[in-house]
Formats: structure tokens, C-alpha cells, sequence
């Protein structure tokens, strides 16, 4: 039985005419075990499409089950008994220590005796808080902070975790030690679910969905979609000039021949349709060398949406002359 089951799962807001689809009509089975990513940027729909998983946010159409059951249905309780939830936004109470918000979680979910005793000093271990139940949630970082938002949400043993953009904001070491830990998890049988607008994130899954406006565009293993890739990855090393980044960047965006592009340090990378890297390097004759790179995820993500967007403006361009 799959661990995650979607079915043309989808969200509106607002009503007629003012309708606005944040999540269109997802179809997605994810098994037991897997570390799932859901990749995009602000506005994609991750965290709508979370919250229905969670329970929390009723669907418009369509269907989930977690863990064969239906969040919304009959059995919404048993839901909530095997998944855990790390939403974006603050869900501690800043007043209360790390052990007091652990103590309060633990009455929430009406977890007593030395079985308790035993999850609640393991999570303080694995997550490295042990030496800092006194101190205030407020005072916390922000990588202990998010360690601590999950140590609450697995005090009950979730047989599923979703965590919603859990290193937004954690500076680099938190964020490494924030993912060893969701590896450690998965490694024990546990499904997790993980947004991020972090391309670099995304390397980190078994398996990712792009998400761009409430659709999924791309969904496989990561290596999968940047090896699927259909078009050159160039790198631009910029001439020693002042004005040369400035210069070879609007040369860059208005240039039809580029699909598209990010800075990288002191140069520029650019995504092209294949056989068009002799023309482009013509346009920035004097700004700057081409030499060929390897794709990574965040040229396969642009060029997805700079594909998309293009896609959408030449089908409008049809039906205006229509």
C-alpha cells in the first residue's frame, strides 16, 4: 500500500468569477520510505498542497489518503495519530522551554509513562537539544528551533512526516544536520514529504515533483530530470571590466537564443537550445568566454519554467489571432 495516495487532488480559492486555482488537479503515489520533495518557488502551491495532506485544508476535488486513510473522512482522527506535521510558520510557543514545549506536545497528544520517557530522550538526542531543555524556544536559533518543531512532531511516532520549507532561514550547518536527521528517519521506514524553494535541496530526495502554478511540470528521481535535460548549459567568465556583468546580464535576458540563466559569482550561467551556443557567444563578443558546464537541477528548473511561460504566450498569441 502506497504511503501517500493523491487523486486529481486540487484547491481553489475565492469564488466565481474571481476563482483562483492554487493547486490544479495532482495525481501522486508515494511509497513507503521515501524522502519526497516538493520543489518550486513562492506561490507554486507546495504548501496548499501539504496542508491537504495534512488534514488541514480541505480539498476542492479529488481525493488523499495517508496511509490508507482519508484525513477528512470518518477516521480524520486515526489521521492525525500517523502523521506529523512541520508547518513554515512558527508552531512552538516561545514563552516555554525546549523541555516544556516537549511536555506540552506529549498532553496533546496524551502520551504518558516511561515509553514517553524513552521517545522524548531520544529525540533530545538526535536532534542534539539534550543540553538545552532549560532555554526558551524564543532564544533558540533558527536550525534548533526547526530541530526542536520536529522532535514535537515525532513525540507520537508518526508513521509520516511533512515538513513544509524546514530550512528556510537555517543557516548551512543546521540545514546539513536538518537533513541527516530526515535520512535517519527514512533509513527507520518513515515517509517524508519536504518543500523547498532551494534548488540545491532538491538533490537530496529520492524523488522530486516541480511545481509551478498549483501544476506539477516535471516529476522522477533528480539525477533522472537534470540528465533529461534537452539543451546546452554554457558558463560565462566575465571580462575584468566594471560594467561587463551589467552589459553581458542584458545582453543575456534579451536574447531570444537564451532559454535561460543565473548568476554564479563573477560569472553567468546560460541555458540554450542546442546549436545556438555559436550565435550567443557572437552576442556577447568582448563581454565575456563561453566554455560548456554540466547541468544542475537549478538550469533544469529555469528552463521548465521558461518553457512553460513561452509555451503559454505563444498558445495565447494563437487564439488572439484566431
Amino acid at each position: 500500500m502506497s504511503s501517500i495516495l493523491a487523486t486529481t487532488l486540487g484547491r481553489d480559492f475565492g469564488k466565481a468569477p474571481s476563482v483562483n486555482r492554487a493547486v490544479g488537479e495532482i495525481s501522486l503515489e508515494i511509497p513507503r520510505g521515501e524522502l519526497f520533495g516538493l520543489i518550486g518557488p513562492d506561490g507554486a502551491g507546495k504548501t496548499t498542497l501539504l496542508r491537504m495532506m495534512a488534514g488541514l485544508l480541505p480539498p476542492t476535488r479529488g481525493s488523499v489518503r495517508v496511509e490508507g486513510i482519508d484525513p477528512f473522512g470518518k477516521e480524520a482522527d486515526h489521521a492525525r495519530d500517523v502523521i506529523g506535521l512541520v508547518p513554515q510558520e512558527h508552531s512552538l510557543y516561545g514563552d516555554l522551554s525546549v523541555g516544556e514545549n516537549l511536555d506540552f506536545f506529549a498532553d496533546l497528544y496524551g502520551l504518558t509513562g516511561d515509553d514517553l520517557r524513552t521517545r522524548r530522550d531520544r529525540l533530545l538526542s538526535i536532534t542534539r537539544l539534550g543540553p538545552f531543555q532549560a532555554r526558551r524556544a524564543s532564544q533558540l536559533s533558527g536550525g534548533m528551533y526547526k530541530k526542536l518543531a520536529v522532535a514535537c512532531a515525532l513525540l507520537h511516532q508518526p508513521e509520516v512526516l511533512l515538513l513544509d520549507e524546514p530550512t528556510n532561514g537555517v543557516d548551512p550547518p543546521s540545514r546539513r544536520e536538518l537533513w541527516e536527521l530526515l535520512y535517519e528517519f527514512v533509513e527507520g521506514g518513515m515517509t517524508v514529504v519536504v518543500t523547498t524553494p532551494y534548488m540545491d535541496e532538491a538533490t537530496r530526495c529520492h524523488r522530486v515533483a516541480l511545481m509551478d502554478r498549483g501544476e506539477f511540470i516535471a516529476l522522477a528521481p533528480p539525477q533522472q530530470l537534470i540528465d533529461s535535460l534537452d539543451a546546452a548549459v554554457l558558463e560565462v567568465a566575465l571580462a575584468s571590466v566594471p560594467e561587463a556583468r551589467e552589459k553581458a546580464t542584458a545582453v543575456v535576458e534579451a536574447s531570444p537564443l537564451v532559454v535561460a540563466s543565473s548568476p554564479l559569482g563573477a560569472s553567468l550561467r546560460v541555458v540554450v537550445e542546442r546549436g545556438n551556443e555559436p550565435a550567443v557567444a557572437a552576442e556577447l563578443a568582448g563581454l565575456g568566454t563561453l566554455v560548456p558546464a554540466a547541468a544542475s537541477f537549478e538550469d533544469l528548473f529555469l528552463t521548465a519554467i521558461a518553457r512553460r511561460e513561452r509555451d503559454a504566450k505563444s498558445s495565447t498569441a494563437r487564439k488572439e489571432a484566431a
